[in-house]
């Protein structure tokens, strides 16, 4: 049985934002409505937030397009726009306990991995971009006749950004990074069920110096501001990370105006172990991988593919490890696992934890409900797992794992790759050559070759098939918010 923590809880972060943030102005919803944001961990309220919808959305896009096609923003010296984004990390950085505290509070997640992880690569991607900013730039082409053509890279315009609950202020970078270093304004709807720190860093880049209109967030709900967002005509392109069922409702909805569009959707992503692996740093990385955020993860690697030779061995180690996962309040340093971030999600993993059962798989770990306050899950492992069973094709999104056994390569690349998903994969041998050729077959954005969830925010980062479309972070990460035009010009000295 997972062990519960004692409660022993740091301090309490001040809830300093709560209105939504339109051209340099806290403002209340104009419709006057708030909706309540819960502790994950005590099912208490946080704080009442306004809550937006189409009429601050309208109001929202004004600002950011008028930031724009008038304000200096993306008409400043290039460089001056990565030194502002350098100084909006300072200032994150100088409140980083603050920040975790908050992010653990609204979202559940222990507080020294806030601390330790979120913010930290939070950090790294902000000022990955705000070095970028100096450096986008076109290239001369060498046409045929007498011309001089040469393309410039500029920003794409307004950018509508929807946001998810499971890392929410990595999300805000990962999203304002590109866009801010390409010079391009953004509307962004936080996650309802997480808006307080994706405020609080607007506030932070007030105070670096980002104009007014270039930032504006507008917390409240999918179908009212997220749908408002998609729908308006003065947004140029939408980032989305979320589900695939979320995603199909965007395309439909962007589809008239032929809006740009980048997803970054979910995953059921095979971890694969063969039997000549380091079994401990196998294990290990097993552990993180389907545990990290407690589960809530879109990469996680929640199919574990276990070559039959060691598959018991390797099942004792995995198991033993969960059981040790201590779980209990996210402001105790020596919590390992928090809660779920809310009801409706913590109801959905025990759905499938007892779908799992009832198709005859094996719970060799965890199972259930952790105390009886909070969304608290044990770390789960499931060993008899068949390719068809409901767990081991559907995204969970919470702290199970499927074990699954396999002898044969070829066997195991068909059976890896068979999902509609493709976001990431995980390959573990000592066998260099059969690394690089199970990570070349495998129909995944990401493959991790001896280890599991390494981020960086120069590594792109994007899924294959249904797990999305487009990237984030690297090079590439600018791509979606930047257009491509060509400039030629006659050297014909007659003008012709």
């Amino acid at each position: 049985m997972a062990t519960v923590t004692a409660p022993r809880r740091a301090a309490t972060p001040q809830i300093r934002q709560t209105q939504l943030f339109i051209d340099g102005q806290w403002v209340p919803a104009k419709s006057g409505k708030t909706f309540e944001t819960i502790n994950p961990a005590t099912e208490e309220v946080i704080a009442q937030v306004a809550e937006g919808d189409a009429a601050d959305v309208e109001l929202a896009v004004r600002a950011a397009r008028k930031a724009f096609d008038e304000g200096p923003w993306p008409r400043m010296d290039a460089r001056e726009r990565g030194r502002i984004m350098m100084r909006l990390c300072d200032l994150i950085e100088a409140e980083i306990d603050e920040l975790a505290a908050l992010e653990s509070l609204d979202n559940g997640k222990p507080v020294s991995d806030a601390r330790t992880g979120d913010i930290p690569l939070a950090l790294d991607a902000l000022r990955y971009y705000a070095g970028w900013a100096d450096k986008i730039h076109g290239q001369t082409i060498p046409i045929n006749g007498n011309y001089f053509c040469y393309t410039r890279r500029e920003p794409v315009g307004v950018a509508g950004q929807v946001i998810p609950w499971n890392f929410p202020i990595l999300m805000v970078a990962w999203k304002w990074g590109p866009a801010l270093a390409a010079g391009c304004t953004i509307v962004m709807k936080p996650a309802e069920q997480t808006p307080l720190t994706a405020l609080r860093m607007a506030r932070l880049a007030q105070k670096a110096g980002v104009p007014d209109g270039v930032i504006n967030v507008v917390p409240g709900f999918g179908p009212t501001a997220g749908a408002a967002i998609v729908k308006h005509p003065g947004i140029d392109k939408v980032a989305f990370t979320g589900s695939g069922e979320t995603a199909q409702i965007i395309m439909r909805q962007a589809a008239d105006q032929l809006k740009r569009l980048t997803f970054e959707l979910g995953g059921k992503s095979p971890n694969i172990v063969f039997a000549d692996a380091d079994l401990a740093a196998a294990a290990a990385g097993a552990h993180v991988g389907i545990y990290l955020n407690q589960g809530q993860c879109c990469c996680a690697g929640s199919r574990l593919f276990v070559e039959d030779k060691i598959h018991g061995e390797f099942v004792e180690r995995v198991v033993e490890q969960s059981k040790k996962r201590r779980v209990g309040d996210p402001f105790d340093p020596g919590t390992q696992q928090g809660p779920q971030v809310d009801r409706a999600q913590f109801d959905k993993i025990m759905g499938y934890i007892e779908s799992g059962k009832a198709e005859g798989a094996t719970c060799a770990a965890g199972g259930r409900r952790v105390g009886d306050r909070g969304f608290f899950i044990e770390p789960t492992v499931f060993t008899n797992v068949k390719d068809e069973m409901k767990i081991a094709r559907e995204e969970i999104f919470g702290p199970v794992l499927s074990v699954l056994k396999f002898s044969d390569m070829e066997e195991l690349i068909r059976r890896a790759n068979a999902t509609t998903f493709g976001l990431a994969a995980a390959v573990w041998t000592r066998d260099i050559a059969r690394a690089h050729e199970v990570a070349k077959r495998l129909r995944a954005g990401t493959v991790w070759v001896n280890c599991y969830d390494v981020f960086d925010a120069a590594a792109p980062f994007g899924g294959f098939k249904q797990s999305g479309f487009g990237r984030e972070l690297g090079e590439r990460g600018l791509d979606p918010y930047l257009e491509t035009k060509t400039v030629t010009v006659s050297l014909d000295p007659r003008g012709a």
